[in-house]
């Protein structure tokens, strides 16, 4: 590697820190002057306070990842070109494709980075970023709990009109089992609610139907304490389960979701699809910047920036609208995570081949 490779990979490098680091006090004071009347309201401990602020620090790095990456690469490789610098660059012989050799190696750098982020780091501050929002900001819309439906296994499905998580309890609960599509077994409580001393679900009046062939039994008590092959939490995950949980935990949860049959289920795809879209946006945006900013502009940098922070946010606008999509229609996940990134890669190829001429 030559001593050139190595000075665009640190200024690339630096450069993108740097700006991280300018850019997370600026968000924390926006967020601060944003829910300071909440914070006094709910008199937030300063505890509750200093761990949110690190959570937030984790969260809106990744949030604005591309926007920093994006102006960092314009950032300095405005500047070479202003310092006539990659003008003697590409006048030595070098190609233009070999000049951009070291920004996709920092791209890749940064995608480890943010991969690593995503799938360990950042799903356990998002965990505690957004129990700290509902429990003092928002106070609502954690979760789904009326009308809830969801396969336990092959066999067994449960149904609640209503839950309450605080209280673990459950009402009009309705257990059914098949056999090879035939009703076996079915079970009805006005309530179901979890003990936690004991370790058992309590139904209150309890019935239970079996179903034998010709023959039907039926046993009806006032209280019945049994246990079932599912957790009271189950019934209704929070909104944002999917998005507190790394790797392994993930695939995990997405599996049994698809096996119950959650209506949340596009939404946990989602969040798995970026955790994988994300870290690859490094190079789509970092083959933009360049293609950008590599040779002098009337207006200088401020034009290039301009760009950037434009190109930044419409990056961000249309990830969220086919978020928004996903959740609130029947739009592919996987459209919606890749479909960004496949627009920007078509803007991409479109600039390198105008940049090289």
């Amino acid at each position: 590697m030559k001593l050139i490779d190595w000075y665009i990979i640190k200024r690339y490098l630096g450069t993108f820190f740097v700006m991280i680091l300018l850019f997370i006090p600026i968000g924390i004071m926006v967020d601060i002057a944003e829910k300071i009347d909440k914070f006094k309201e709910n008199e937030v401990p300063s505890s509750a306070l200093f761990s949110y602020y690190i959570d937030f620090t984790w969260y809106f790095s990744n949030l604005l990842f591309p926007i920093f990456l994006f102006l960092s690469v314009i950032w300095f490789t405005s500047k070479l070109a202003n310092n006539s610098e990659i003008i003697a660059i590409l006048s030595s012989g070098i190609s233009f494709t070999r000049f951009m050799r070291p920004f996709m190696i920092s791209a890749l750098l940064i995608a480890i980075i943010a991969f690593g982020m995503g799938m360990f780091i950042v799903p356990n501050s998002n965990k505690g970023y957004n129990e700290f929002v509902f429990k003092y900001i928002k106070k609502k819309n954690e979760r789904n709990t009326s009308y809830l439906f969801k396969q336990i296994n092959p066999e067994e499905f449960i149904y609640v009109s209503s839950y309450n998580p605080l209280r673990k309890r459950a009402n009009n609960f309705t257990l059914e089992k098949f056999n090879k599509q035939k009703l076996e077994l079915k079970i009805t409580a006005e309530s179901i609610r979890w003990v936690q001393k004991d370790s058992f679900f309590r139904l209150s009046n309890y019935t239970k139907r079996t179903v034998n062939g010709d023959n039907e039994f039926f046993e009806i008590l006032k209280v019945k304490d049994t246990i079932f092959d599912f957790k009271i939490d189950d019934l209704a995950p929070v909104n944002y389960k999917a998005e507190t949980l790394t790797m392994l935990d993930l695939n995990d949860f997405v599996r049994k979701e698809k096996e119950s049959g959650s209506v949340m289920i596009n939404s946990h795809l989602l969040v798995r699809h970026k955790r994988y879209s994300l870290p690859l946006a490094s190079f789509i945006l970092t083959i933009i910047a360049v293609s950008m900013s590599s040779f002098k502009r009337r207006g200088g940098m401020g034009v290039n920036l301009a760009f950037g922070i434009t190109l930044g946010f419409l990056f961000i606008f249309f990830d969220k609208i086919f978020g928004v999509l996903v959740t609130k229609s029947n739009f592919s996940p996987f459209l919606g995570a890749w479909l960004p990134l496949f627009l920007f890669g078509v803007l991409a190829i479109f600039l390198l081949k105008y940049a090289k001429r």
